[in-house]
């Protein structure tokens, strides 16, 4: 495929495309222990939120993790649990000859790229190490796994921020990507650098699309949900730095690493899943002061709340459709929002009370 295919990041539509039957079973919140057991997998960005969750997952699944570190961090619970059951590479995401010398020195088999910044703010306010983070590092990986021929599968993470302001929602795989904001856009190059390395070179890479992480382990206290919770278990009046109306999708980390580990798992039994996109969401799209009203009700507060406006460079609304996904791959999050959001509570209580 050429510009068509490029110009909608991984275009083809689902519904062009026959059900896999073999994979399109019941789905399953737990990983197929038979594939990870002592299977060499790569994590990059498994210090991270959600790298930590699939990290454990990993793990307790009988894999053998390698998890590429550039700073050295104090970690999060979630991270202590698995920390010393991996072999840890030291370096960065950008410098193509590390990753490249880690995928042959432990004949690693599966990558999962997350290796990322994150933060819209950030980026925002530094776009150039963004765009190293981002796009430099997504094309070193790329470029690292097409000169290594054991690996037979990657998976990497975009972002429903690399969709950009569309004229209509929800979000399905097959809309153009039109990111112009620099996290976005970091987001939606990385996208066609994927496939472009997929369509050139056959990479075997796919891709994923999800929208707001939350959940345990989450102690960036600038995001939204960790804030909040962190205020209101505090006692303080939850900060909202929009004016509370903006629209997202807000997915539990425990089910996006799940999401992961289920498309790796597809794209063994079936290969030709390289070169997808896949959404994964809740299709339960909220407002800012929908979801802060939830988080309340789920810690049993009714603080008034400090409502500021003032956030800037941020798309209306944004929310995924993940019908491609519960089609193609069988998947559907295990929690609502409000019963993840309760879990979520009692980490941050023992967190904070600790």
């Amino acid at each position: 495929m050429g510009a068509d295919h490029l110009g909608s990041s991984f275009g083809r539509r689902f519904g062009g495309r026959p059900t896999i039957s073999s994979l399109a079973a019941p789905p399953t919140s737990a990983p197929d222990p038979d594939l990870w057991r002592d299977r060499p997998v790569l994590v990059t960005g498994g210090t991270g939120f959600l790298g930590s969750h699939l990290t454990r997952l990993l793990v307790d699944a009988g894999a053998a993790v390698v998890v590429l570190r550039r700073d050295r961090v104090p970690p999060s619970s979630v991270e202590r649990a698995w920390s010393d059951r991996v072999t840890w590479v030291e370096g960065a995401v950008e410098d193509q000859a590390v990753i490249e010398r880690a995928l042959g020195e432990h004949e690693i088999v599966t990558v999962f790229h997350l290796a990322a910044q994150t933060q819209v703010g950030v980026a925002n306010a530094n776009a150039v190490s963004t765009f190293e983070a981002n796009i430099t590092g997504t094309w070193a990986l790329l470029e690292a796994v097409r000169r290594s021929p054991g690996v037979a599968q990657v998976v990497t993470a975009s972002s429903d921020k690399a969709y950009g302001a569309q004229p209509v929602l929800p979000y399905t795989e097959d809309m153009p990507l039109l990111a112009t904001h620099p996290y976005d856009v970091s987001k939606a190059c990385s996208d066609l650098i994927a496939a472009s390395y997929h369509q050139t070179f056959g990479v075997p890479v796919a891709i994923t699309r999800c929208g707001n992480f939350f959940g345990p382990g989450d102690r960036n206290w600038e995001r939204l949900i960790p804030g909040t919770m962190r205020a209101i278990l505090r006692g303080r009046s939850p900060v909202i730095r929009s004016d509370g109306t903006l629209v997202r999708d807000y997915l539990y980390v425990v089910d996006g690493a799940l999401a992961y580990l289920r498309l790796a798992e597809c794209m063994a039994a079936d290969p030709t899943l390289a070169g997808e996109a896949f959404n994964f969401s809740t299709e339960t799209p909220l407002s800012v002061l929908d979801l802060v009203a939830r988080i309340q009700t789920a810690a049993g507060s009714d603080l008034p709340l400090d409502v500021r406006g003032g956030a800037a460079h941020e798309i209306p609304a944004q929310h995924l459709s993940a019908e491609k996904a519960r089609q193609v791959l069988g998947w559907e999050p295990s929690r609502t929002v409000d019963e993840a959001l309760v879990e979520t509570v009692a980490w941050y209580r023992d967190e904070l009370s600790g």
